[in-house]
């Protein structure tokens, strides 16, 4: 999958800064899960599953682009090369995450092969994930409790709205790519949540355990910036063992589906299990 591929800019510098950023497109995991509950539900692969995808990936870079800045995160490695504003520059960053987020909505409302309705559910439960009650308000919440200790459920809070919200709309848009019913919407919602939240934890450990080459990004910044987070709060033992109770209860919201969903277990085991 390509999500960049079809976007250009009359700017050459804009153009330049969307060149480098597919340079590396990241492990795109979003985007396969779109793929994968689509194809769970309908049998087969669906390009419109494809193209939501692609349009979750240029969200989740928008995210990416925007978090590193210096009023944010203020970081300077991201997949392995330099964070977009250090390559360019801070307007030229904000520009294009506006940009990626505009195309994204813009890619959603064009697939052909989808209704309108399904198009219109599918922008509704995207713009939910990326707006204040999704990773802009974990955002603010979580540059709201820097230099502070927070319970574990205002950590969970932080943790959902800023990462999980995207990856739970994601197997959501696979749903609705697939006319999937209530109860199979229902379920892959259940289990997005809590993969999301364990892909967050196993992040937390691996700022830790982790080295900034093998990481893609700046290692150990969370400790830096006296960031709450599972290991500061649980401990690395027990943020661990957090990670594998969430991996636990996603797999079992997939239950209803037998054996069909096999592949999305495998894809729970690589987000969570992962070592970058």
């Amino acid at each position: 999958m390509e999500p960049f591929a079809w976007l250009n800019c009359p700017d050459p510098r804009l153009g330049e800064a969307l060149a480098y950023l597919a340079e590396r497109p990241g492990k795109q995991l979003r985007s396969r899960l779109t793929a994968l509950c689509a194809e769970l539900i309908a049998g087969k692969p669906l390009a419109s599953a494809d193209a939501a995808g692609e349009a979750i990936e240029l969200l989740h870079t928008y995210s990416l682009v925007h978090d590193d800045l210096p009023a944010m995160d203020d970081d300077d490695l991201r997949r392995g090369q330099p964070t977009l504003h250090r390559a360019f520059d801070e307007a030229t960053a904000i520009l294009a995450g506006d940009g990626l987020q505009a195309a994204a909505f813009q890619r959603l409302a064009e697939i052909e092969e989808l209704s309108a309705e399904q198009r219109l559910d599918i922008i509704q439960v995207l713009s939910v994930a990326v707006g204040f009650h999704g990773m802009v308000g974990g955002q603010a919440l979580d540059l709201a409790a820097e230099h502070q200790s927070v319970s574990v459920d205002a950590l969970r809070e932080i943790h959902y709205l800023k990462t999980g919200a995207l990856i739970a709309a994601a197997a959501e848009a696979g749903a609705i790519c697939a006319n999937a019913s209530t109860a199979q919407r229902a379920a892959l919602v259940v289990f997005a949540k809590a993969i999301g939240l364990a892909f967050q934890v196993t992040d937390d450990v691996l700022d830790v355990t982790g080295d900034s080459a093998s990481l893609g990004k700046t290692a150990g910044k969370d400790a830096r910036a006296e960031k709450s987070t599972y290991v500061s709060t649980l401990g690395l033992t027990g943020a661990k063992e957090e990670a594998d109770r969430l991996l636990n209860e996603a797999l079992e919201a997939l239950s209803i589906f037998g054996s069909k969903a096999d592949p999305l277990r495998g894809l729970a085991q690589q987000m969570v299990h992962r070592n970058a």
